[in-house]
Parts: structure tokens; sequence; C-alpha cells
């Protein structure tokens, strides 16, 4: 079984979450990695976590944005992190995260989340004009579009298929 790497950064470079994940496949939409219950994960106190349930992480080559899909029945469908485009490696992918996080719960209501903390950031570590532009941008198209728009209908069905199978 291949693992990769993903590391989320913060704007600064510090840690802010780590996980080995499974590595499930690439498609149109870009690279699909893992998690199973059991699995450990890394939060950015340092402090290391056990993963309850089955999902997946997709991250779009060249996107603003990550996307994690959870297995039924967590209450949270698809939770969507803003992030710069992330840097892929031989077994590892890092992200940058931007505070901003859109969450599909699975009754079909969406939330954007983080938005003081994304204010809050701008000043803090001096996010430039573009950064802030494009993240902005980056949200309110996974907005419009997480409800009607592949990656988030169907497709990841299929890798969320592909974890339960390894457990």
């Amino acid at each position: 079984m291949e693992m990769v790497r993903t590391l989320f950064r913060k704007y600064d470079g510090r840690p802010h979450r780590l996980m080995e994940s499974v590595h499930l496949g690439e498609d149109d939409h870009g690279l699909w990695v893992g998690s199973r219950p059991g699995d450990p994960a890394q939060r950015a106190d340092g402090t290391w976590i056990t993963v309850d349930h089955h999902r997946v992480r997709l991250f779009p080559r060249g996107q603003w944005w990550s996307a994690l899909f959870n297995d039924a029945p967590h209450s949270t469908e698809i939770y969507c992190d803003i992030t710069m485009p992330p840097e892929f490696g031989v077994d590892s992918v890092t992200a940058v995260d931007l505070d901003l996080d859109i969450r599909r719960l699975r009754d079909g209501t969406v939330r954007v989340m983080d938005e003081d903390e994304f204010a809050a950031h701008q000043v803090h570590y001096g996010y430039p004009p573009q950064v802030v532009a494009t993240a902005q941008a980056t949200c309110e198209w996974i907005v419009a579009n997480i409800t009607t728009t592949e990656p988030f209908l169907t497709v990841y069905k299929t890798y969320l298929d592909r974890v339960r199978e390894l457990s």
C-alpha cells in the first residue's frame, strides 16, 4: 500500500496538520488520498489524534483548495480548506492553509467558516493582496459549486469505497 505524507502549513511555514494517508489514485480532479479509522494525525499543537471514520481528501493540481469527504454518519459530508496550490513531491503533498473553510453538512447546509481568522491572519502574516483576493474568490466559487458540481457530487464516493475496502 503506497502512502502519501500530507502536510498543511500556515503562511509562516509552521506545521498545521500532518498525516500519512493512503494513495488512492489520481484523475482529472487531482490526487486522492484516504484515511481509515485508527490512522494517526497530528494537530498544529503537536498532539496526535486518531481518525475515527473513513475519509478521503482531494488535492486538485494548481487550485487554491483541498476537499475532505467524510463517510457517513459524520455530520460534515464535505469540508473544503482554502489553501495555496499544493506542492507535490514523490510521496508527499504540502499546502499552505489560508484559514477559510467551507463545510457542507449532510442535510445540504453550506457554511463558510473562520472568516474572522482569515481577517486576523491577513494582518498577522501579511498576506499579499493577490493571496487575499484569490482566497476569497476561491471560497465564493466553492460555495457556488459544492452542491451542484463534480467532484462534490458523486466522484468522491468511488474513493470512499476504495478506502473502506482497505479496512
